[in-house]
Protein backbone atom coordinates (compact mmCIF):
# COMPACT_ATOMS: atom_id res chain seq x y z
CA UNK A 1 0.00 0.00 0.00
CA UNK A 2 1.27 3.47 -0.89
CA UNK A 3 2.51 5.38 2.14
CA UNK A 4 1.26 8.85 1.23
CA UNK A 5 3.47 11.54 2.71
CA UNK A 6 6.47 9.26 3.18
CA UNK A 7 7.66 8.34 -0.31
CA UNK A 8 10.74 8.70 -2.50
CA UNK A 9 10.65 9.04 -6.27
CA UNK A 10 14.13 8.32 -7.58
CA UNK A 11 13.70 9.31 -11.23
CA UNK A 12 13.05 12.76 -12.70
CA UNK A 13 13.21 14.23 -16.20
CA UNK A 14 16.06 16.70 -16.29
CA UNK A 15 16.48 19.33 -19.00
CA UNK A 16 19.77 19.31 -20.88
CA UNK A 17 22.81 20.83 -19.20
CA UNK A 18 23.19 23.10 -22.22
CA UNK A 19 19.72 24.55 -21.68
CA UNK A 20 20.29 25.05 -17.95
CA UNK A 21 23.72 26.60 -18.47
CA UNK A 22 22.31 29.05 -21.03
CA UNK A 23 20.57 30.87 -18.14
CA UNK A 24 23.83 31.42 -16.24
CA UNK A 25 24.46 35.11 -15.69
CA UNK A 26 21.03 36.27 -16.81
CA UNK A 27 19.39 38.56 -14.22
CA UNK A 28 16.52 36.94 -12.35
CA UNK A 29 14.53 40.17 -12.76
CA UNK A 30 14.82 40.00 -16.55
CA UNK A 31 13.80 36.35 -16.61
CA UNK A 32 10.83 37.15 -14.37
CA UNK A 33 9.74 40.02 -16.65
CA UNK A 34 9.44 37.47 -19.45
CA UNK A 35 7.28 35.19 -17.30
CA UNK A 36 4.69 37.87 -16.53
CA UNK A 37 6.27 38.18 -13.05
CA UNK A 38 4.44 35.05 -11.92
CA UNK A 39 7.06 32.46 -10.94
CA UNK A 40 9.42 34.15 -8.47
CA UNK A 41 9.83 33.00 -4.89
CA UNK A 42 8.43 35.57 -2.50
CA UNK A 43 10.63 38.17 -0.79
CA UNK A 44 11.06 35.97 2.29
CA UNK A 45 13.38 33.62 0.38
CA UNK A 46 16.74 35.38 0.57
CA UNK A 47 20.34 34.56 -0.47
CA UNK A 48 22.84 33.93 2.32
CA UNK A 49 25.94 34.40 0.20
CA UNK A 50 26.93 35.81 -3.18
CA UNK A 51 27.22 32.53 -5.10
CA UNK A 52 25.13 32.54 -8.28
CA UNK A 53 22.46 29.86 -8.53
CA UNK A 54 21.38 27.91 -11.60
CA UNK A 55 20.52 24.25 -11.94
CA UNK A 56 17.81 21.61 -12.05
CA UNK A 57 15.16 21.35 -9.33
CA UNK A 58 15.36 18.26 -7.13
CA UNK A 59 12.39 18.67 -4.82
CA UNK A 60 12.00 17.69 -1.19
CA UNK A 61 9.00 18.06 1.13
CA UNK A 62 9.84 17.74 4.81
CA UNK A 63 7.91 17.83 8.04
CA UNK A 64 8.40 21.18 9.81
CA UNK A 65 11.78 21.24 11.55
CA UNK A 66 12.76 17.76 10.30
CA UNK A 67 15.54 16.97 7.81
CA UNK A 68 15.53 13.17 7.44
CA UNK A 69 14.35 13.41 3.82
CA UNK A 70 16.73 16.32 3.22
CA UNK A 71 19.60 13.96 4.10
CA UNK A 72 18.27 11.27 1.75
CA UNK A 73 17.84 13.78 -1.06
CA UNK A 74 21.49 14.83 -0.71
CA UNK A 75 22.54 11.28 -1.53
CA UNK A 76 20.09 10.85 -4.40
CA UNK A 77 20.59 14.18 -6.17
CA UNK A 78 22.95 14.42 -9.12
CA UNK A 79 25.62 17.02 -9.89
CA UNK A 80 23.96 20.20 -11.11
CA UNK A 81 20.79 19.63 -9.09
CA UNK A 82 19.38 22.29 -6.77
CA UNK A 83 17.56 21.01 -3.69
CA UNK A 84 14.22 22.80 -3.49
CA UNK A 85 13.06 22.14 0.06
CA UNK A 86 9.46 22.70 1.09
CA UNK A 87 9.75 23.18 4.83
CA UNK A 88 6.22 24.65 4.91
CA UNK A 89 7.71 28.03 5.77
CA UNK A 90 8.43 26.91 9.33
CA UNK A 91 11.43 28.63 10.95
CA UNK A 92 11.25 27.24 14.50
CA UNK A 93 14.08 24.80 13.71
CA UNK A 94 16.82 24.95 11.12
CA UNK A 95 16.89 22.06 8.66
CA UNK A 96 20.39 22.51 7.25
CA UNK A 97 23.63 24.37 7.89
CA UNK A 98 27.27 24.57 6.91
CA UNK A 99 27.98 20.84 7.15
CA UNK A 100 25.21 19.82 4.74
CA UNK A 101 26.11 22.71 2.45
CA UNK A 102 29.72 21.56 2.29
CA UNK A 103 28.62 17.97 1.68
CA UNK A 104 26.32 19.04 -1.14
CA UNK A 105 29.11 21.11 -2.70
CA UNK A 106 31.48 18.13 -2.51
CA UNK A 107 28.96 16.08 -4.51
CA UNK A 108 28.63 18.72 -7.20
CA UNK A 109 25.15 19.90 -6.30
CA UNK A 110 24.28 23.41 -7.47
CA UNK A 111 22.60 24.90 -4.38
CA UNK A 112 19.77 24.92 -1.84
CA UNK A 113 16.50 26.84 -1.81
CA UNK A 114 14.87 26.23 1.56
CA UNK A 115 11.39 27.42 2.47
CA UNK A 116 12.32 27.13 6.11
CA UNK A 117 15.28 28.00 8.33
CA UNK A 118 19.01 27.35 8.07
CA UNK A 119 21.83 27.86 10.56
CA UNK A 120 25.61 28.47 10.46
CA UNK A 121 24.93 31.60 8.43
CA UNK A 122 28.48 32.86 8.95
CA UNK A 123 30.05 29.73 7.53
CA UNK A 124 27.59 29.59 4.64
CA UNK A 125 28.37 33.21 3.82
CA UNK A 126 31.96 32.21 3.07
CA UNK A 127 31.07 29.24 0.85
CA UNK A 128 31.05 29.27 -2.93
CA UNK A 129 27.78 27.36 -2.80
CA UNK A 130 24.45 29.18 -3.15
CA UNK A 131 22.03 28.87 -0.25
CA UNK A 132 18.65 30.61 -0.13
CA UNK A 133 16.28 30.33 2.81
CA UNK A 134 13.39 31.97 4.63
CA UNK A 135 15.32 32.58 7.84
CA UNK A 136 18.02 31.59 10.32
CA UNK A 137 17.60 29.73 13.59
CA UNK A 138 20.33 28.09 15.69
CA UNK A 139 17.98 25.32 16.86
CA UNK A 140 18.79 22.15 14.98
CA UNK A 141 16.45 19.72 13.21
CA UNK A 142 14.81 16.45 14.08
CA UNK A 143 15.34 13.33 11.98
CA UNK A 144 12.06 11.47 12.22
CA UNK A 145 10.32 12.13 8.91
CA UNK A 146 7.92 11.92 7.23
CA UNK A 147 8.40 13.64 3.90
CA UNK A 148 8.54 13.07 0.16
CA UNK A 149 11.19 13.41 -2.54
CA UNK A 150 10.63 14.49 -6.14
CA UNK A 151 7.01 15.54 -6.02
CA UNK A 152 5.59 19.01 -6.80
CA UNK A 153 6.34 21.25 -3.81
CA UNK A 154 5.57 24.78 -2.68
CA UNK A 155 8.58 27.05 -2.30
CA UNK A 156 8.26 30.77 -1.73
CA UNK A 157 4.66 30.69 -2.94
CA UNK A 158 5.49 28.93 -6.22
CA UNK A 159 4.61 25.35 -7.17
CA UNK A 160 7.89 23.77 -8.28
CA UNK A 161 8.08 20.46 -10.13
CA UNK A 162 11.13 18.20 -10.25
CA UNK A 163 13.16 19.10 -13.33
CA UNK A 164 12.29 22.81 -13.36
CA UNK A 165 15.18 25.16 -14.12
CA UNK A 166 16.16 27.25 -11.09
CA UNK A 167 17.97 30.59 -11.34
CA UNK A 168 18.92 32.82 -8.42
CA UNK A 169 20.88 36.00 -7.77
CA UNK A 170 20.87 38.92 -5.34
CA UNK A 171 17.24 39.72 -6.20
CA UNK A 172 15.86 36.25 -5.46
CA UNK A 173 14.88 33.03 -7.22
CA UNK A 174 12.83 32.23 -10.31
CA UNK A 175 11.55 28.81 -11.40
CA UNK A 176 11.25 27.91 -15.10
CA UNK A 177 9.25 25.11 -16.68
CA UNK A 178 11.62 23.48 -19.21
CA UNK A 179 8.77 23.38 -21.75
CA UNK A 180 8.84 27.19 -21.78
CA UNK A 181 12.58 27.65 -21.36
CA UNK A 182 13.63 28.21 -24.98
CA UNK A 183 11.25 31.10 -25.59
CA UNK A 184 11.95 32.60 -22.14
CA UNK A 185 15.68 32.42 -22.87
CA UNK A 186 15.28 34.12 -26.25
CA UNK A 187 13.10 36.90 -24.83
CA UNK A 188 15.39 37.45 -21.85
CA UNK A 189 18.43 37.80 -24.09
CA UNK A 190 16.50 40.30 -26.22
CA UNK A 191 15.52 42.27 -23.12
CA UNK A 192 19.17 42.40 -22.03
CA UNK A 193 20.04 44.00 -25.36
CA UNK A 194 17.27 46.59 -24.94
CA UNK A 195 18.43 47.42 -21.42
CA UNK A 196 22.01 47.84 -22.64
CA UNK A 197 20.76 50.46 -25.13
CA UNK A 198 18.78 52.19 -22.38
CA UNK A 199 21.83 52.40 -20.13
CA UNK A 200 23.87 53.80 -23.03
CA UNK A 201 21.19 56.45 -23.63
CA UNK A 202 21.22 57.42 -19.95
CA UNK A 203 24.99 57.85 -20.01
CA UNK A 204 24.75 59.88 -23.22
CA UNK A 205 21.94 62.06 -21.84
CA UNK A 206 19.56 61.09 -24.66
CA UNK A 207 17.06 58.88 -22.86
CA UNK A 208 13.52 59.32 -24.20
CA UNK A 209 10.91 59.95 -21.47
CA UNK A 210 7.91 61.30 -23.38
CA UNK A 211 6.06 58.01 -22.98
CA UNK A 212 5.20 58.89 -19.37
CA UNK A 213 3.06 61.92 -20.27
CA UNK A 214 1.49 59.95 -23.11
CA UNK A 215 0.38 57.18 -20.74
CA UNK A 216 -0.90 59.67 -18.15
CA UNK A 217 -2.96 61.42 -20.83
CA UNK A 218 -4.39 58.14 -22.11
CA UNK A 219 -5.43 57.20 -18.58
CA UNK A 220 -7.07 60.56 -17.92
CA UNK A 221 -4.71 61.79 -15.21
CA UNK A 222 -5.56 65.32 -14.07
CA UNK A 223 -2.58 67.66 -13.66
CA UNK A 224 -3.17 70.58 -11.28
CA UNK A 225 -0.75 73.54 -11.43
Amino acid sequence: MSNVGFRIHTKINRPSKELINSFAGLPVSNIADNMNRMFCADFGIKPYNNAKLFGCAFTVKVAPGDNLMFHKALDLAQPGDVLIVDGQGDTTNSICGEILSRYAKSRGLAGFVVDGAIRDAGGIRELDFPVYARGVNPKGPYKNGPGEINIPVACGGVVVHPGYIVVGDEDGVVFINPDDAEVILKNTQALAAIEAKTIAAIEAGTMERSWIDKVLKEKGCEIVD
